[in-house]
């Protein structure tokens, strides 16, 4: 019997994805714990920044149920440029990029706030064989994300919730018509983001999916103008 070398049975995807789970597991109820316990004593919430350096240690990944999902919506609309807001350790981008491998072809733009996350997921994609496929950049995806190679095929959203509908905003004049958004942790999205991609006539057709913790999957309906 001879070992996958595509897919998700690829060994060394298999490996590096297992290892983000065991870190996960064992590295970020602690890490956690400690980031609220600080961040309650503060006289605001986090910002974005002080939030990704509470959690620098934290992988974050998402649920094997979302990131599979990822891979099969990758396999079958093939797309030429996937986003993503929000890499942590890599492991959605890991699921995108091989993929878009196994479909022959096509990239994922990760963003990541915390320099030192971004470097992991580098390292770690280098040693999944990924690295051709995806490209991560450091700092507000707001900025990093403002320019794109291509029209946006699939979106992922999984950083800082309360700024999924900010860079959203800034991301709809590049998704294309047939886009498809993956909003994940959905019982953590703020109102105006759900009311947004709800919205009856504002674009989307979007509804929420059981997979993981909670996505929300949003169809984009036509190009902003």
């Amino acid at each position: 019997m001879t070992t996958a070398t595509t897919g998700l049975g690829d060994a060394r995807v298999a490996a590096v994805l297992d290892e983000i789970a065991r870190t996960a597991e064992s590295t970020d109820p602690d890490v956690m714990k400690r980031a609220y316990a600080t961040a309650a004593d503060w006289p605001q919430p986090p910002t974005a920044e002080q939030a990704a350096e509470l959690c620098a240690q934290a992988a974050l990944p998402v649920h094997p149920q979302v990131g599979v999902f990822l891979y099969q919506l990758v396999r079958s609309l093939r797309p030429a440029l996937v986003v993503e807001f929000g890499t942590s350790f890599g492991a959605s981008t890991l699921y995108a990029a091989a993929a878009l491998r196994d479909n022959g072809g096509g990239r994922v733009i990760g963003s990541e706030l915390h320099p030192g996350k971004a470097d992991r997921a580098r390292e770690h994609l280098e040693r999944a064989g990924l690295s051709a496929y995806a490209d991560i950049r450091t700092g507000d995806a707001r900025e990093q994300l403002a320019t794109l190679p291509a029209p946006i095929d699939l979106l992922l959203l999984d950083g800082w919730k309360e700024l999924y509908l900010p860079v959203l905003t800034v991301l709809e004049p590049a998704l294309r018509t047939g886009a498809m958004v993956v909003s994940d942790n959905l019982p953590m999205l703020p109102g105006e983001f759900i009311d947004h991609v709800r919205a009856p006539g504002g674009g989307y057709l979007s509804q929420p999916l059981s997979l993981g913790d909670g996505i929300e999957l949003s169809l984009r309906l036509r190009q902003a103008p």
